[in-house]
C-alpha cells in the first residue's frame, strides 16, 4: 500500500494540465485550457482544465476530477496505479506499507492481464539483449534492418525463443496465472498442453497512449509459407486492434508539438521514421483505418498526413480511410513515395534531411491526390471521368464544415474543368441522401430485434422522454424534481466557493412588549459564510438527505473545527473518488458559467459576494420550508384524528411555513 506521505507528495507535484496534456491537445482559454473530450466524439471542445484549481471537467459526459481521477477514467487505472504513474512522471520515490490479503485479492482481471503483458514485454526484451539465442537471432535481425540500440530500447523490441513453451514456463515460474496468460493470448492452451503463441518471432510491444502494454505484434523469421508473416495478439479485454495505433505512446508529445501526425501502415515504418528524426508518426498496423483510431489522433492535432507506398493497387485499397478522416473534421494531406518504395525503405535510403524535405515538398491536398490517382484510369473516357468527379464530391460531402466543403468544391471545379453549379448540385444530392440514410439507420436500430425478454427500444425512449418531461399522449409527462437535493447541492457550492469569505449578514430581532405589540429590528454582524451556514443547520439539526453531500459537509465541518478554515485541496484530492469528482464538478461548473467582462460594456453587475447574504438566507429558508412541508404532509397523510397537541404542532408548522414564504416572497 502506498504511504500517505507519498500520496501527499504526488498531489503536491502533479500538474493537471501537464498530465492531461499528454493525452489531449489543450489550448489556452483565458485562465483555463480547453480541448476536445477524450471520452466522446465531439467537434466543439467541451473539455476544460483549470490550472489554478488543478481540476478538470468534461461537460459532454459530466465527468470531472483531478489528475488521478483523469488517469482512472481515461486509462482505466486503479487508484494506486494512477498514483504510481504520477510518481514515475514526477520522479517521486514510492514508500509503501504492507498490503493486506484483502487488498491483494482486489486486483481484478484486467489489472492481472496488464501485469502479465508487462512481464512479457520485459521478458522478450531481456531475452533478446542478454541471451545467446536472443542476440544471435532477434537482435541480429533488428540490426540488419538498420535499427540502432537506442531505437530498439525506445520501442522495447524483443524476441520470443523458438521453443514450444519457453516463455510460458518462465511466466508460470514467476507466479503468473495461466488463466491470464491465455486471456492475453500470450499462451495458447489446448487440453492439457500449453505453448507460446509467438515462438520464434521478433516482438513489437503495442502501447496504450499512457504506455501500458496492450498486446504484441510478432514477425516470423523463417521462410515457413504456412505461417503468417505477422501475428498479432488476439482481441481481449485490454487489446482492441481497431482502437489503438502503433507508436502513439512514443509519438503523442511530438504530434502535439508539430501539430501534425504522419500515418503509415507498419511497425517498421514507424521505427525507421523515429530513427530518422520524424517522431510524430503512428501506424494502423496493417488494418483498415477506423474511426476510433482517427479519434486518438484528433485529440492531439487536427492535421494528419497519410503516407502511401508507391504501389498504386495498395493505395486504392486504403484510400477509403481518407473519407473517414474527413468525417472527423480533420485536415488531410497525402504523401506518395516513389514506385517500389515504402516509408521504411525510403527512410533507410535517404538522409534525415532528405526525408524531412521530401515529406514537406511532396505533401498534397487530398483532392489533388485523388484526381491525379483516379484520372490515370479514366483514359479520357467521359463516363469514367464523371465517375471520378462523383468519387471526389463524395469525399467532399464527408466534411462536416460547410465553408470547407465550398472551398473544396471550388478547387475541384478548377482542377476538373467543370462548373461549380453542377458540383454543388451533386453535393446537395449526396448530403440529402446522407441525411436520409442516417434516418433510415436510426429507424432500423429502433426496430425490436433484441432478446424477447428485454424491453423494446420504444420502452427506453419513453423512459427518456418521461425523465425529460416531454410530450406524450397529448399531455406533458411531469418530472418530479428533488428540490432538497438541489438545495443541498447549492449549499455545498456556496461553501466550496465562498466558505472562507467574511461578509456582513443581518437578522431580524422580534421583541414583544407587555401589550403584545411586536417590534422588528435589524441586527448586522460579520461572519464567515461557512460559520453562518453551519450555525443555521446546527440550530435546526438538519442533515443532508443526499449521503454524498452529507459526507462532504461533515468533512468541511471537520476542517472548520481543526483550523477554522476550509481547505478545498483536501476535498479535490480526497481518497474517496466520488467526493473528489463531485467537488471538482461543482467548481468547474462555476468556471464555465462565469460572467463575461460586462464592465467593458459599461454594464454594472453585482459581484457574488455582494449578493451572498441573500443567497445564504434564501437557500437556508428554502431548505427549512421544504422540510416543514414534508413534516406537515406526513401528519396529514396519516388520515386520523389529531390530538390537541398534534393540532397545535401542525398550526405552528403552518405559521412558520407562512413566515418563511413571506421572507422568500413566495405565494403559499
Amino acid at each position: 500500500m502506498i504511504s500517505r506521505s507519498t500520496i501527499d507528495r504526488v498531489f503536491e507535484s502533479a500538474r493537471v494540465e501537464e498530465v492531461i496534456g499528454e493525452f489531449v491537445q489543450l489550448k489556452k482559454a483565458g485562465s483555463n485550457f480547453k480541448g476536445l473530450s477524450p471520452f466522446t466524439d465531439e467537434k466543439s471542445p467541451s473539455f476544460m482544465v483549470s490550472p489554478v484549481k488543478q481540476i478538470w471537467k468534461d461537460f459532454s459526459t459530466g465527468k470531472g476530477g483531478n489528475a488521478v481521477s483523469f488517469l482512472m477514467e481515461h486509462e482505466h487505472y486503479s487508484y494506486p496505479e494512477a498514483l504510481r504513474w504520477l510518481a514515475k512522471k514526477y520522479n517521486i520515490e514510492i514508500e509503501e506499507t504492507e498490503q493486506t490479503n484483502e487488498e491483494k485479492a482486489q486486483m481484478n482481471e484486467r489489472e492481472s492481464m496488464f501485469l502479465v503483458s508487462k512481464f512479457a514485454k520485459d521478458y522478450f526484451h531481456d531475452i533478446m539483449l542478454n541471451s545467446n539465442k536472443g542476440k544471435a537471432i532477434g537482435l541480429s535481425y533488428f540490426k540488419e534492418r538498420g535499427f540502432r540500440e537506442e531505437t530498439i530500447k525506445k520501442f522495447e523490441l524483443g524476441y520470443c525463443i523458438d521453443e514450444w513453451d519457453n516463455f510460458t514456463k518462465a511466466a508460470l515460474a514467476k507466479g503468473y496465472d495461466l488463466k491470464y496468460l491465455a486471456a492475453t493470448g500470450l499462451t495458447i492452451v489446448k487440453e492439457n498442453k500449453q505453448f507460446d503463441r509467438f515462438k520464434g518471432r521478433v516482438m513489437f510491444p503495442i502501447h496504450s497512449m499512457s504506455g501500458r502494454i496492450l498486446g504484441f505484434g510478432g514477425r516470423i523469421l523463417t521462410a515457413d509459407k504456412k505461417a503468417a508473416k505477422y501475428l498479432n495478439s488476439p482481441e481481449s479485454d485490454i487489446y482492441h486492434k481497431s482502437k489503438i495505433l502503433y507508436g502513439i505512446y512514443q509519438a503523442k508529445k511530438e504530434i502535439a508539438k508539430q501539430d501534425n501526425c504522419f500515418l503509415v501502415e507498419g511497425y517498421t515504418d514507424v521505427i525507421s521514421f523515429n530513427q530518422s528524426g520524424v517522431e510524430n508518426v503512428v501506424a494502423s498496423s496493417g488494418t483498415a483505418l477506423t474511426s476510433d483510431q482517427i479519434r486518438l489522433v484528433n485529440r492531439l492535432t487536427k492535421n494528419i498526413t497519410v503516407l502511401f507506398d508507391g504501389d498504386a493497387a495498395g493505395i486504392r485499397a486504403s484510400i477509403r480511410g481518407i473519407d473517414l478522416i474527413l468525417e472527423q473534421g480533420m485536415n488531410v494531406k497525402v504523401v506518395q513515395f516513389p514506385e517500389g518504395e515504402d516509408p521504411d525503405s525510403f527512410a533507410k535510403s535517404h538522409s534525415d534531411t532528405e526525408l524531412k524535405a521530401y515529406l514537406e515538398n511532396s505533401a498534397q491536398d487530398f483532392i489533388n491526390f485523388k484526381v491525379s490517382l483516379l484520372l490515370k484510369d479514366s483514359d479520357n473516357d467521359p463516363i469514367k471521368k464523371a465517375g471520378v468527379i462523383r468519387d471526389i464530391v463524395t469525399s467532399i460531402s464527408k466534411i462536416p464544415d460547410g465553408i470547407q466543403r465550398e472551398v473544396y468544391v471550388q478547387e475541384c471545379a478548377r482542377i476538373m474543368d467543370i462548373s461549380e453549379r453542377v458540383l454543388f448540385s451533386e453535393l446537395a444530392q449526396l448530403l440529402k441522401k446522407g441525411i436520409q440514410d442516417k434516418s433510415k439507420a436510426a429507424k432500423k436500430q429502433n426496430q425490436h430485434q433484441q432478446d424477447p425478454n428485454q424491453p423494446p427500444p420504444e420502452y427506453f425512449l419513453e423512459q427518456e422522454q418521461a425523465q425529460m418531461g416531454l410530450v406524450k399522449g397529448g399531455q406533458i409527462a411531469s418530472q418530479k424534481v428533488d428540490q432538497l437535493s438541489i438545495l443541498e447541492n447549492e449549499i455545498i457550492r456556496i461553501l466550496l466557493l465562498y466558505g472562507n469569505e467574511e461578509i456582513e449578514f443581518s437578522e431580524e430581532i422580534i421583541t414583544v412588549d407587555d401589550e403584545g405589540k411586536e417590534t422588528i429590528a435589524t441586527r448586522k454582524y460579520l461572519n464567515t459564510v461557512s460559520a453562518e451556514i453551519y450555525l443555521h443547520l446546527q440550530e435546526d439539526e438538519i442533515e443532508f438527505t443526499n449521503p454524498l453531500f452529507q459526507e462532504i459537509y461533515v468533512e468541511m465541518i471537520h476542517q472548520l473545527n481543526q483550523s477554522e478554515k476550509l481547505e478545498i485541496d483536501g476535498l479535490i484530492n480526497h481518497k474517496n473518488i466520488e467526493i473528489a469528482k463531485t467537488v471538482t464538478s461543482i467548481l468547474m461548473d462555476e468556471e464555465k458559467h462565469q460572467l463575461s467582462n460586462w464592465s467593458s460594456k459599461n454594464i454594472e453587475v453585482k459581484t457574488a459576494l455582494e449578493v451572498m447574504p441573500k443567497a445564504v438566507s434564501d437557500v437556508i429558508f428554502n431548505l427549512r420550508r421544504i422540510l416543514i412541508d414534508r413534516l406537515v404532509n406526513e401528519f396529514l397523510e396519516k388520515g386520523k384524528e389529531y390530538s390537541n397537541e398534534e393540532k397545535e404542532e401542525i398550526m405552528s408548522y403552518n405559521s412558520l411555513r407562512i413566515r418563511l414564504s413571506e421572507k422568500l416572497k413566495r405565494v403559499v
